[in-house]
């Protein structure tokens, strides 16, 4: 049996479609769901529902029984994340989980001075918290989510430009369906055991480029402006946006700006079998007229 946790959100539910693509049976796949009003699409499509919360350890142990590969997909629980996903770890290796498939991050800065620490940190302890339970494991260090780049410019960005202190530095953004093909992939074969694997994308863009390709897609020309960070705060608090996304956006900046996702080293063109999707092929489909 082949387990998903956070099997509704995006990530989850791409990685069930491809492995019912490649040829799993629906009824080799359990999806793992904090509330069972949300897997009416998986249940049409005869995958196996059982109810589990990261918070829950007894949830968790009960739902990992019997599981050959567990996909286990980081939460988004930021201010508690390092001891849900400890609960996680424990609970596979009571329950006799097989192999662990975990959803990581690519980084160069693994110390306190990252830019994105908050959100490292929790990947940092879980990563570590595998190795040492004794549990087959795979890591998949993803890149940022090519998929996250309208949100990191804005909403209005064919009216405004971009306005967003990343500097200069390229990014391997990635999409999340190619990565999300590549976690089925491993999930259906062998020989994955106790690697890890840098799931980036063949090429790295600027936001220069990026900037580029929007106003090919759009027929009108883009700006980027790239502010200092008190600045881009400043004028973000000022226009009414909650601090957090304001924090969460300055410091992805920076970690952009500082090249913590610049490198276009990968494994991913290998579990594909093909090239990833490109950023400029995404943004025409996003901002094309």
């Amino acid at each position: 049996m082949i387990l998903i946790t956070g099997a509704t959100g995006h990530f989850g539910a791409a990685t069930i479609d491809f492995l019912l693509k490649k040829g799993t049976p629906a009824r080799e796949i359990a999806a793992l769901v904090r509330d069972e009003a949300k897997a009416g699409d998986l249940k049409a499509k005869g995958i196996t529902i059982l109810s589990g919360d990261y918070n829950n350890y007894e949830s968790l142990v009960k739902s990992f029984k019997g599981v050959d590969k567990l996909l286990f997909i980081s939460g988004n629980d930021i201010v508690n994340r390092v001891q849900q996903q400890d609960n996680v770890v424990k609970a596979a290796k009571e329950a006799g989980v097989g192999h662990v498939v975990y959803t990581s991050f690519v980084r160069k800065n693994e110390t306190e001075t990252s830019p994105i620490y908050i959100v490292a940190k929790s990947h940092l302890s879980t990563e570590k918290a595998l190795r040492e339970s004794g549990l087959t494991y795979t890591i998949l260090r993803n890149n940022i989510y090519t998929d996250y780049i309208p949100m990191f410019i804005g909403q209005n960005v064919t009216e405004t430009g971009i306005f967003f202190p990343a500097g200069d530095s390229p990014v391997a953004f990635t999409l999340r369906n190619d990565m999300a093909e590549a976690a089925a992939n491993i999930l259906s074969s062998d020989g994955h055991e106790n690697k890890d694997y840098t799931l980036s994308n063949t090429e790295a863009v600027t936001f220069h480029e990026i900037a580029q390709f929007i106003s090919q897609a759009a027929g009108k020309e883009i700006g980027y402006v790239s502010p200092d960070s008190a600045t881009f705060v400043e004028v973000l608090t000022n226009a009414g946006l909650p601090a957090e996304i304001i924090g969460v956006s300055a410091a992805f900046a920076e970690g952009f700006k500082q090249g913590e996702f610049s490198s276009p080293e990968t494994d991913l063109e290998k579990l594909l079998g093909r090239k990833p999707g490109s950023v400029k092929d995404f943004l025409a489909g996003v901002y094309g007229e």
